[in-house]
């Protein structure tokens, strides 16, 4: 039989069931110096390490054969067919390969050229693929400069080259998933997949082949070439695990075992896969208090509170609030084709009085309705009034309006009592006084002007804002014990 294929084809092998080359035609030789080997380094060595690209393994280990293929390497280009080798038994004990023609390009033109195309479009669509994966932001790019803010980034630069796992915590809309992609990208894994998945959004039923990959044919209706799960297209990079406090119990316990000994095992499958992943997991909710309620596993809680960040909500880091509005205006013009806006000073003082529960989300989403409301480029405050008489957000009422001038203050508001002179208070409380009263006189120069205040402290007025919200009493004219 060999002698016979020898003749029909251009060259023959024969390989065992260790993938080593035990026999090859004097036609096949023709082909070695290409190769750069001689036919006594080449006849007993693995397949693997002196043909490239071959697919001969693939035929020993799973018994199936390749009619015909196209194989490209150092030698050229060749149309071949592989066969599997079976005993009396029909058990494989090699694979026997033929190179039926050279040079397929000439004389398999149509069929070469279909080839080509079919290959650039896979090749653009893992592009695709790998541009989708890539992180998009960065430790320095998360907005903001208040202290709570710098913390994070502290706390994100110091895990980030590590292998850790890392716990985000914080209300819906904080950006964590933001700082997940961010932790990456600055991670030894940068150059490898960025894998997110929202756990809350994926059917109970479904979870498993998720995260875990499906066999072929592991149930009614499986893609028969089988599908990997999260873990497996995150391997050697970095898998983020939204919502999850959302997690079934049931589900937990294998998820455990995966962050444990880096093994999945696909549905439908008896054989362990390694992977090496680093997870990033974040919630909303309260995992200490679903531990005790006996909701979340107390060992997976262990396990994913490694390095514990916890991202602050809006109303925590008000003094951000002007430079995410800036951000986030840029965004919505590229995104949605509108021109680019910008916020008066009003605007940002209404704004800066909203409680904020869907945080930086319900942030954009607000600028976006006020910028889709109006042709005009700046926003003022009126603008935003016009969305809180539609319920979108909610205007303060024990607040005096915002082109109003600041109230009479009380001599409690301006100067300390006799008593409280002669009395030593904490540095704490005497810096808070004493930065009350600033403000105080530079909102009575400027009229209650507190763009023009600002200007006169020296600081942003985003800054002023924060402060006139730590100090209500310098608007409601009580004094505050001051």
């Amino acid at each position: 039989m060999f002698d016979a294929f020898s003749r029909s084809a251009m060259g023959t092998m024969v390989v065992d069931r260790q993938h080593r080359i035990v026999w090859i035609s004097d036609g096949y030789k023709q082909f070695l110096p290409a190769l750069g080997h001689a036919e006594e380094d080449f006849v007993g060595r693995l397949i693997e390490d002196v043909v490239p690209n071959t697919m001969m393994p693939h035929v020993v280990d799973t018994g199936q054969p390749m009619l015909i293929d196209l194989l490209t390497n150092k030698a050229g280009t060749f149309v071949v067919s592989r066969l599997p080798l079976r005993d009396d038994r029909g058990e494989v004990i090699g694979a026997f390969g033929m190179v039926l023609l050279d040079h397929p390009e000439t004389t398999m033109q149509p069929l070469i050229g279909k080839f080509n195309r079919l290959q650039q479009q896979l090749d653009t669509v893992h592009a695709q693929l790998a541009d989708a994966r890539r992180p998009k932001y960065s430790i320095a790019g998360f907005i903001g400069s208040s202290p709570a803010v710098l913390e994070v980034k502290r706390q994100a630069r110091r895990v980030a080259p590590t292998s850790s796992t890392v716990l985000l915590l914080g209300e819906t809309g904080t950006g964590k998933e933001v700082l997940a992609q961010a932790i990456h990208a600055a991670s030894l894994r940068a150059a490898r997949p960025f894998v997110g998945v929202n756990i809350a959004a994926i059917p109970e039923t479904l979870l498993e082949a998720e995260f875990f990959g499906v066999s072929p044919g592991a149930y009614t209706g499986a893609d028969r070439k089988g599908r990997d799960g999260k873990f497996k297209l995150a391997d050697g990079g970095t898998l983020f695990l939204d919502e999850i406090g959302d997690m079934p119990m049931a589900l937990q316990s294998k998820l455990l075992r995966v962050l444990q000994e880096q093994e999945v095992e696909p549905l439908g499958s008896n054989r362990v896969q390694r992977v090496d992943v680093r997870v990033i997991a974040a919630t909303s909710r309260d995992l200490a208090a679903m531990v005790a309620d006996g909701c979340f596993r107390a060992d997976l809680f262990y396990r994913l509170n490694v390095m514990p960040i916890r991202l602050p909500p809006l109303r925590e880091r008000l003094g951000d609030l002007e430079a995410l509005a800036e951000v986030l205006m840029e965004d919505i013009a590229r995104r949605s084709g509108l021109p680019p806006r910008s916020l008066a000073a009003d605007a940002v003082e209404v704004l800066a009085r909203q409680p904020w529960p869907g945080n930086i989300r319900e942030l954009r989403n607000t600028l976006e309705q006020a910028a889709l409301m109006t042709d005009e480029l700046v926003l003022h405050g009126g603008h935003f009034a016009r969305l809180a008489d539609a319920g979108s957000i909610v205007v303060d009422a024990n607040l005096p309006p915002v082109s109003s001038p600041v109230p009479a203050l009380s001599s409690q508001a301006v100067a300390p009592s006799q008593a409280a002179a002669d009395t030593l208070l904490p540095l704490a409380e005497q810096i808070a006084a004493t930065e009350r009263r600033a403000i105080v006189a530079a909102l009575r120069r400027s009229a209650g002007n507190r763009v023009a205040a600002a200007r006169l402290l020296g600081m942003p007025r985003s800054v002023l804002y924060q402060r006139l919200a730590r100090y209500p009493e310098i608007l409601a004219g009580t004094g505050g014990g001051d």
